[in-house]
């Protein structure tokens, strides 16, 4: 698999770090780790859809993102010894490559380069929030729930249509919008013909329409 979140770190680096990686795989619905447990890995997303999402003061659950391959999740864990702050768990069956902290710490022992690996991970979770604080302030709120329909929609393998799973609501937390505007989105774009819904897939007809009504770059 291309590792496009190292993208600049060199090969040999990325080799080092996924030498000492143990693969873990996920059934549905099946917890990676929760809220508040000790942080102990870092893991690279190399199959199935994985939900972020943190309990508030209220005691409620909100998604915070939806990794899928190539990413990750969890790196914090290789610099602090804090608690999770979020709980993982796999949409659909899914499969990771754990990296362990004590094996980190003992690589970086041996090969103080592969810091840059760490420090290349950090970097695009900073560039990531960053967009999204941009987005938060000076985006419009249907532009926001395009994007997110963009960043997710997947080829799927039986079909080779371009595909969303997620529910309306789910969409919405993704987006920071409100469902009653998620649903008049959804109801906008199907209208048009630029998606299509049935059964909670949402599958993308027309990316380039899409993406400039998102207001980006085709």
């Amino acid at each position: 698999m291309e590792w496009g979140l190292f993208e600049g770190v060199p090969a040999e680096d990325v080799r080092q770090m996924l030498a000492i990686a143990r693969r873990r795989t996920f059934g549905q619905g099946e917890v990676v780790f929760h809220q508040d447990d000790p942080a102990d890995s870092l893991h690279l997303v190399v199959k199935g859809r994985f939900a972020v999402a943190r309990r508030t003061a209220l005691g409620e659950d909100t998604l915070l993102a939806i990794c899928a391959p190539p990413e990750a999740f969890g790196e914090l864990a290789l610099i602090s010894g804090e608690a999770r702050s979020a709980t993982v768990s796999a949409l659909e069956p899914g499969e990771t490559l754990a990296v362990h902290r004590i094996d980190f710490d003992e690589l970086r022992a041996r090969h103080e380069s592969v810091d840059r690996v760490l420090a290349g991970l950090l970097a695009r979770q900073l560039r990531r929030m960053n967009e999204l604080l941009s987005e938060a302030f000076y985006e419009t709120a249907p532009r926001r729930v395009l994007r997110r329909l963009l960043e997710l929609g997947a080829v799927d393998e039986r079909t080779g249509e371009e595909q969303v799973r997620i529910t309306q609501e789910q969409l919405g937390a993704l987006a920071g919008a409100s469902r009653a505007t998620v649903a008049s989105v959804i109801a906008a774009e199907k209208s048009r013909g630029a998606i299509e819904v049935r059964r909670g897939v949402i599958t993308l007809r027309d990316r380039p329409a899409l993406t400039r009504r998102a207001g980006l770059r085709t």
